[in-house]
């Protein structure tokens, strides 16, 4: 059942929520009544569910029969990207909102941010405060990453470190469009999706107030638990790595920035890990980005011929493994940036 499905005309002043799904029926109704409970309206809520083999399926008819502003989408599971791509190419909105199905909105959330967005009609996004509220536990009393920080972009700062999440900012549909389709990558494509937002050169306005709940929880979560050593883990974060340094350069982020060494650095070591792994092509590739994101900049390449030197004369998995063992007894590099969510977290 559909009460609309395609690219339809822009609705003016409407928000539009756009919430993937894959078993998760009664956070799923919880996360949709944070989004009728808004002050603001019109909008609507758009729910697509990434082929959930539970009570979901059932949660989101029920939720579309109840509500009109409900719409309920289904398709096999492919992942996170394409279920969002889903969502978008149905949105009516002039703003739009993606919303993880474990998380919840602030009743203002909406009023606030395009209010903001109306103030400022050179801003293609706005963000608020995000509180961490761990199910069972108080809540955090800082607000979570960067998000309780003035950026005026996203970048550089999105080169070293996620500063905000999914549910935080709300989007013109212009912006949107502009980016294009969610990419496939099977982790990190809501950070790669920002990428692109920042490599437009977006100008965000900021709003001081606390506008989402996300629900940290011990159900299923795509980063529970992650061995970030297994190759697929590896070969799709050398894809996101990859993407994420073309961002960079289109938004012209210096090679001289602390952001993109800190980045250069990440990618070295995502080399030296694919090479103690045994992917030789991935770490070869990691090790040529590492090169060009250096650039001119001499602390950031501090080690990268070395490493090649000694992937020669001892081969690329000794050399990896070497290298991992020399990793677990040195302190993290001074050239390497604390990210918000470790800072966040040790807080709480």
């Amino acid at each position: 059942m559909q009460k609309h499905l395609a690219m339809t005309v822009t609705v003016p002043d409407l928000v539009s929520t756009i919430i993937p799904v894959y078993n998760r029926p009664e956070m799923l109704r919880e996360a949709v009544a944070s989004v009728l409970s808004q002050t603001y309206r019109p909008i609507e809520v758009i729910v697509v569910d990434d082929g959930s083999t539970d009570d979901t399926p059932r949660v989101g008819e029920e939720l579309m029969r109840l509500h009109p502003e409900v719409l309920f989408l289904r398709k096999p599971n492919s992942g996170a990207g394409p279920t969002r791509e889903m969502g978008r190419l149905a949105a009516r909105g002039a703003f739009i909102q993606y919303l993880d199905s474990d998380d919840l909105l602030r009743p203002t959330k909406f009023q606030i941010q395009v209010a903001a967005l109306k103030a400022n009609t050179d801003c293609g996004a706005a963000y608020g405060w995000i509180c961490v509220h761990p199910i069972g536990r108080p809540a955090l009393a800082t607000p979570f990453k960067g998000s309780g920080d003035v950026h005026l972009h996203l970048f550089p700062k999105l080169l070293a470190d996620r500063w905000w999440n999914t549910n935080s900012p709300i989007l013109r549909r212009s912006v949107c469009d502009a980016v294009g389709p969610w990419s496939d990558l099977k982790w990190s494509q809501d950070w790669e999706y920002d990428g692109r937002v920042g490599a437009l050169g977006t100008k965000l306005a900021y709003c001081a107030e606390w506008v989402t709940d996300e629900r940290h929880h011990s159900n299923l979560r795509q980063t529970n638990h992650a061995n970030w050593l297994e190759p697929i883990r590896l070969r799709e974060r050398l894809r996101f790595l990859q993407m994420m340094f073309g961002h960079a350069e289109r938004a012209g982020v210096s090679d001289e920035s602390p952001e993109r060494v800190h980045f250069t650095r990440w990618v070295f070591a995502t080399a030296r890990n694919c090479a103690a792994t045994g992917l030789i092509p991935e770490a070869k590739a990691c090790l040529q980005l590492a090169d060009q994101s250096a650039g001119s900049n001499r602390q950031a390449r501090r080690g990268l011929r070395s490493f090649g030197w000694m992937s020669v004369a001892v081969g690329w998995r000794a050399a990896g493994r070497l290298s991992l063992l020399g990793q677990r007894l040195k302190r993290p590099s001074s050239m390497t940036l604390t990210q918000g969510f470790a800072t966040s977290l040790a807080n709480k």
